[in-house]
């Protein structure tokens, strides 16, 4: 299965809901690498790398978290990061 790289920017209710953590736990269970980060604006940057299908499972699990409230997201695609080897929450 090709590993693939997306960034994404998610708006709604996502600071002070758990949102990186659960990302994190989420992503280390599903053997994605990346990092998420808090935005100034109140969104919220992530970097996932990984299958389609285990990205598209770690995009679901917050979707259906009771207290993230995702109303829109951006989604890019980038070039792999072949050295990377977990997955980091930023600004700790």
């Amino acid at each position: 299965m090709d590993k693939i790289r997306k960034r994404f920017i998610f708006y709604g209710r996502v600071q002070g809901v758990g949102f990186r953590w659960r990302a994190r736990h989420a992503a280390d269970s599903l053997h994605l690498t990346g990092w998420v980060s808090n935005l100034d604006d109140g969104s919220v940057m992530m970097e996932l790398q990984g299958t389609e299908a285990e990205i598209d499972r770690l995009i679901i699990s917050l979707r259906n978290d009771r207290y993230i409230d995702i109303t829109s997201m951006e989604v890019k695609k980038l070039p792999t990061e072949e050295d990377e080897r977990s997955f980091r929450v930023r600004g700790y």
